[in-house]
Parts: structure tokens; sequence; C-alpha cells
């Protein structure tokens, strides 16, 4: 860099304290010098202005490609009473002085002046847009005006105005992240529309945020949003057209079918339960809606189950929620309000909440969702089915703001620690033993954002049973306060989960670095590896040398673990070539060597030979027709597999064409065991980010596996029964009875060769085979097979691997 360069990057307006202007930029000189600024007006006039602030600032230093060790690039400059300054000057300007060199880093003419304060009086922010389930248009922010109010409309495109529900609400998130002054708190700043998107006429919808001053505009482009409604991922597939093109059912449907109805209702009501605990809900309150506030307490008072109280800590300002649970809940004894004498934020009002319950167990809730009459049944009957677990934890859905619609399913796996490791995939609802709570404490302020992520994961550190219910029996309103309405909002909450991992992996003892992933509440986890342990990788082998040359070519050229030996398994070859390649392996590959199979082919039994030779402390079984993509495959798998709860990982595993082969294996999908995702796009999150992120399941390919020597050798190896088919599967089986865990890494990436049609039972002998050791595993694992995969859900298809609704 051999010229000075500079960036005002925004220019901001504070009318209500001093009418003060400040610019936000940098400036870097090429020998670093600290420059002076100096104001003029009308080009001789010096105006004082208040000391500048400086500061980093790393993006810069990163652009430039410079380092600015002892020098701040990053500045703001305040220029207080600018309308004072208006009135006296036509013209000013920002200088930079470098002795004599002047620069001029901004200026602004008088009537420029007047507009850039016109502009900046209004502000306005959408934080979300969305088409919830193809019906409803929601769109969702918050708008401010700094000399009163501002007044939301919607116009259609012929600018009449657009039928829709507009509705207002406090934004403490913004006020907080832009550092509003206080008159802001209690402002309905915020605002929420909803409209029925199929009513919409024309190609656009424009806002109007109309100020005491002026008025903006945002204009919404309703043709792109039909387009995008034509098929979206995951959910265009599970609620539009299938494969073939035919309309599946879409989720409303399905929940009106699946959920309590009155007669179930009524004979719950009857049960009679050998443990009766009392269920404390406890919800902190503050400015909650009364619509939102009544749904949630009526919701409450419908259980089918009565032995229940709900806490209320409310730190609103005023008394209007406590007025409202007064009059029109006050007889009912099972609801308990206190008005809190300040508001402490969400941990300590939660904690309240929580020093209020007398329950055996405490259900958290936000305060404007929603539960379903069965909720609290279901639970208690968990708690009898499973001898007084630790904690329960159901399945959910998300709410519409104006309750209207339910929609986004998440069904989920039951316990799965590594999962929980990189979200919080439990969330609601959680209820958990007072006992257990009084052990690790309550909510913790320090995480406020992520406060229920934390509180979570060190309820699971100490639980002795987490029991999963596959039901849908918590609504998540997604509305503008709400994480699920606009996760992008919520920086600081996504932060503080990422401190929450850090500090579970610190108290269970395990060396890890946690990072933020570019899908917001999604983490990653790098765990240090101890040591330099030798991974032996086991390749069986027949002719298909330009496979295997791929192959060994990637291991050598890609990989950044070094410690590592290749054993090819020659078995059965018959090509001439195969052997004058395996005469050059040695010298072109130092770290391979070659294993000769005499017997016939038997996968099970190949892996199983080739392990006795091996001399790693682990295994690393490996397909010949796979590419590594991943240089840091192996560490990637070791960081996982070395914990002592872990017995195999598997990888993640393209087609050619970059389209998923192998994200885990599903137990019973398509028979006996199917590939989720698979044939999905390389892109693809899959449903609730299943296909990026590290969890366990059930089984995993070995067309690449890594397990620890002691584990394999516990467990017998590989069953030599499953020639061919179901091997895998069987191992993985096999630990996971050992109480050992099978982990699935999407941050293993590599190509697998096998043809998307390879495999077909196309003979006798083949078909024969196929039904003996189907048979074979069914006799084995039917018992497992017949309660369904654990890691998996109930309602979701054992027909498709898109993890679509399951058809009844």
């Amino acid at each position: 860099m051999d010229k000075l360069c500079f960036s005002i990057d925004e220019e901001r307006y504070d009318d209500r304290h001093g009418h003060v202007l400040s610019l936000v930029g940098w400036y870097m000189h090429p020998e670093k010098k600290k420059c002076i600024f100096q104001l003029l007006g009308d080009g001789y006039e010096v105006i004082d202005i208040p000391e500048i602030e400086r500061y980093e600032r790393p993006d810069v230093a990163q652009s430039l490609d410079v380092e600015t060790e002892g020098f701040l690039p990053g500045f703001t400059v305040t220029i207080p009473e600018v309308l004072e300054l208006r009135r006296k000057y036509d013209l000013l300007e920002l200088l930079l002085l470098d002795g004599e060199e002047k620069t001029l880093l901004w200026e602004c003419a008088g009537d420029d002046l007047d507009e850039l304060v016109k502009d900046k009086l209004v502000e306005f922010h959408i934080d979300r847009v969305e088409v919830l389930y193809g019906l409803m248009l929601e769109i969702q922010g918050w708008t401010t005006d700094q000399r009163g109010n501002v007044e939301v409309t919607v116009h259609k495109e012929n600018t009449e105005l657009l039928d829709c529900k507009i509705t207002r609400g406090r934004r403490p998130d913004v006020v907080e992240r832009r550092h509003l002054d206080d008159d802001y708190k209690n402002q309905e700043i915020g605002f929420s529309i909803s409209a029925a998107f199929l009513e919409i006429p024309g190609n656009r919808i424009v806002l109007h945020f109309c100020g005491d001053s002026t008025t903006k505009t945002y204009e919404i482009d309703i043709k792109a949003l039909r387009k995008e409604q034509k098929s979206k991922g995951f959910w265009g597939r599970l609620f539009h057209k299938d494969k073939d093109g035919e309309h599946k059912e879409d989720y409303e449907e399905w929940f009106k079918r699946h959920k309590a109805d009155r007669r179930t209702l009524r004979k719950q009501r009857h049960t009679h339960f050998e443990q009766n605990p009392l269920i404390s809900i406890v919800i902190p309150l503050y400015c909650t809606p009364t619509p939102y506030l009544k749904e949630l307490i009526d919701s409450v008072r419908a259980q089918s189950y009565t032995n229940w109280q709900l806490c209320l800590a409310d730190g609103s300002p005023d008394q209007k929620v406590e007025e409202y649970i007064q009059k029109r809940y006050g007889k009912d004894s099972r609801i308990l309000y206190k008005h809190l004498e300040e508001n402490g934020g969400i941990s300590i009002n939660t904690n309240k909440a929580i020093e209020m319950a007398t329950g055996e167990y405490l259900m958290l809730s936000d305060h404007d969702d929603t539960l379903e009459p069965d909720a609290l049944y279901e639970i208690v009957k968990a708690i009898n089915d499973h001898q007084g677990p630790e904690i329960v934890y159901t399945d959910e859905d998300k709410l519409s703001m104006d309750g209207e619609f339910y929609f986004e399913p998440h069904f989920k796996s039951d316990y799965n620690l590594f999962r929980l490791r990189d979200n919080n995939y439990i969330c609601h609802i959680f209820a958990v033993k007072k006992a257990l709570v009084d052990q690790v404490g309550g909510l913790r302020q320090e995480y406020d954002g992520s406060q229920d992520y934390d509180f979570i994961l060190r309820c699971c550190e100490q639980a002795k049973q987490v029991i999963h219910i596959p039901r849908v029996l918590y609504h998540w309103r997604c509305h503008m306060n709400s994480v699920a309405a606009n996760p992008e909002s919520k920086t600081y909450a996504y932060e503080a989960g990422c401190r929450a991992i850090q500090e579970h992996y610190r108290r269970v003892g395990i060396e890890a670095e946690v990072e933020m992933t570019k899908h917001p509440g999604w983490y990653r986890s790098h765990v240090k590896i101890q040591g330099e342990p030798l991974v032996s990788i086991l390749i069986p082998n027949k002719d298909h040398i330009d496979d295997l040359e791929k192959c060994l070519s990637s291991i050598y050229e890609k990989s950044t673990w070094k410690n590592y030996e290749i054993l090819v398994v020659e078995n059965n070859s018959e090509k001439p070539e195969t052997f004058e390649y395996y005469k050059n392996l040695s010298w072109r590959y130092p770290k391979a060597r070659v294993l000769t199979w005499k017997e016939g082919f038997n996968y099970a039994a190949i892996n199983n030979f080739a392990a006795k030779d091996a001399k790693g402390s682990y295994l690393l079984f490996l397909n010949n027709d796979v590419e590594v993509i991943t240089p840091g495959w192996i560490e990637e798998m070791l960081m996982i597999c070395q914990q002592p709860d872990v017995a195999i990982v598997g990888a993640k595993l393209y087609y050619p064409d970059n389209l998923i082969q192998h994200a885990g294996v599903v137990l019973g999908m398509g028979g006996i065991a199917g590939h989720i995702m698979c044939q999905a796009s390389c892109e693809d999150k899959g449903y609730f980010g299943r296909a990026v992120n590290v969890q366990e399941i059930s089984a995993v390919t070995a067309a690449c596996m890594l397990m620890k020597v002691e584990d394999f050798e516990a467990v017998g190896g590989f069953d030599e029964k499953f020639v061919v088919a179901f091997n895998d599967i069987d191992l993985c089986m096999k630990e996971r009875a050992a109480g050992k865990k099978v982990v699935f890494t999407p941050y293993a990436e590599l190509y697998h060769y096998e043809s998307k049609s390879r495999g077909m039972e196309d003979t006798p002998e083949k078909q024969f085979r196929f039904e003996k050791e189907t048979k074979h595993f069914e006799e084995k694992w039917g018992e497992q097979m017949s309660k369904g995969d654990p890691y998996y859900n109930p309602n979701l298809s054992l027909k498709e691997a898109d993890c679509s609704l399951r058809e009844d």
C-alpha cells in the first residue's frame, strides 16, 4: 500500500441527544501515521469537535492485506448540534491532515445535509419475509422515528391498501443491540404483518413507514416468492409434491389426524398413574401481549393431566399483566404469579419462577407459546413407563403469529449427545426433575440468549436417563420477538451458545474449541486429538486398479494426518495388470503393503483377516472406489472416535455428481436399513440439519468407517455370516448393544464412485444369498428393529430417505 486509503462507511444521526451527526469509517496511512481530523465550515472556518474515537478494524487489515499492529484504522467522528451548523454554514467538510497534506474524507452541502437528517429520522429493518406453509405471508421487523411514532401500512401494486393484519409490539432486543435510549423500551417499535399469500394480486407489494417528518417505503417481490414456493429444498418436498409430481399430505392435515381427540382426552382425564408428580410449569414474563398470554394459560388449564402448577415471574415495568391475570385467572389456585421488583432478564426471571415451584418436575416454557392438551399426560406417562427419568423432552412445531397455522414440525431423535453439542435440538418441551435442577443450579445470566441451551447441557450431563416422547406437544410461536422467526437477528444468543458448549466440554474433561458455523445456532467442535496414534487403513481390492490408484493417490496427496499405514487386501483378482500394479505399490506408496486373501469372497471375513495384521490402534475400513475430498478427513473422524464412549465413526460420501450417497444409516428404512438423504444435493442441509451436523446414529457404512481396535475385538469383529450385505450395519448394532456410540460426521468428506444402480440382486444365487443374510439380520436384531430406530423418528417415512411425513 503506497498511498493513504480511507472510507466513510456510515452516517448516523441522533436527533434526541444534541442533534449529533456521527461519521463512522476508517483510514490507513502507508506509514501508519496518526493524522489529525479537521472539520471546516464553508471551506475556511475550523469547527471544534469532540475527541475522535479510534478502534481496530480487522476487516480493513484483511481487505488491504496489511499489518495494523500499533495502529487503529477505525474511527467515529461526532459532530454535535449539526442543525445549528447547518444554519450557519452552506458546506461542511471533514479533512485528514498529514503535515501539509490534506485529504478530504467527507463533505456535505446544506441541502444535502437537510436530506440526510430527514432520512435518518425514520429507520426501519425487515427481519423476515416468509411464506408459511404456502398460504400465509409473514413480514416482521422494526421501525423508529426520532421525533415521534411510525405508522406502518401495506399497499398493493396499484397503491390500494392490502387487506392484512398488522400487529405492533415491543422490541427490547433492538433497543439493546442498537443502544437506543430507555424511551424506546416501552414503545411498540416492532411490527408483524400477516396476509393471505394466495390472495395477493400483482407482482409486488410496498410497505410504507410514515413518520412525523418523512415517509419511507420498502418493496417486496411477490413474483419471486411465488417461484420459491414451487420447490424449496426439504420443505418443498415435504409440503408440496413428491418426486412423481403428486400432491403429498401437508403437515396440518397430518397433525389434525394425529393429535389427541376429545375421546382420547376424556380417557386420559380418568387414567390412574402409579406416580402422579406435581408438574411446575415455570415461565418468565416481560411485557407479554395479553392475547398470547391468554392462549398460553388456557392451553395449560386445558391439560388432561391436572396435577400441575403454573409459576409466573413477571419483570414488566407496569401492572398490566398482573391486573389481567388477577381479573381472569385469580380464582385458579394452581396459577402462581409474582411481580418482580425489577426486570433481571430472562435467566434471573426464570430462576424467580423456579423459586416459586413446589413440583417434583419442572417444565420450561416461553411466555407466548402453547401446549397440546395431552402434553402433561404424555410426560407423566413417560415418567411412569421409565421409572422416573430425570429428563423428558418432546417434539415441537411452530405456530404462526396469529395462531392460525402450524408448520415446520421438528420430529427429533432420541437422546443424542453429539447432536446436542452441535445444536440445541431438544429445546421444547424440556421437563426435568426439580432435584436435578437443585443439583446443577438454575439458569445463568451470563448465557442470556442461550440460557436454555446452557441449562439443558448441564442437566443432561448429570442425568442418568433422558427420555424422548415422539409427539408434537409444544407450539413455538413464530413472531417478531422470537428466535424462531429471525435467527440471524440474535447473534449475541449464538455467541452465548458457543460459550455454553465450550463450558460443557470443560466440565466433562474434553479439550475442544467450539466455533459458530454459517448456519445460525449450529456449531462445530474441534476436539484435541490425544497423541499421534497409528491408523491402519484396510482396503479390500479385486482388480479395479484405476479405482484403487485414485483412492491411494488421494490419501497420499491430500491427507494431513501422516501416521497411517495402508493394507491393500488382494482377493481373487484375475487380471495380470493388477499384480503388476502390486509389484510397484510399495515404492510408490511406502506406507502401503499388500495382503493376500486366498479364499472366496466374503467381505466380513476379508476385513477380519486384515485387521489381525494391522499394527495401528485404529482401524479405518475403506472401499477401493472412494476418493478423499477433505484433507483433514482422518482427524475429523479420529477426534470423535478417540472418545471413550464412541466405537465407530462414519464419513459423508458423495456420488461423482455431488449428490449425497451416505450421511448415515437408518434402521428399517427400505427394509433392513437405508441411507438417509441419499441422492440429495451436497448443498442440502437436510431435515433440521441432519446432513450437516455431527450426530449419533444407528449405523454407518464401512465404505469409510473408523473404529478402535479394542472395540472391534471386543465384539468379535465382523459377523462372517454376512458375506456381502449388512455386515457393517451388524457391526454397528453390536457396538451399540455393548453400550458404545456410533457417530456420523459431515466434516470428513469423500467421493464414493459406487454406481447408483449397483448392488442389484440380479441372479438366483445373489438373490438366495441376500435373502439368507436378510433373514439372519432379522433373527439377530428383530427386537431392536421392532422398536424402531432411536436416532430417527417414528413420524418420519421409512419409505423415502428425505424425512418426509410417514404415511399411515
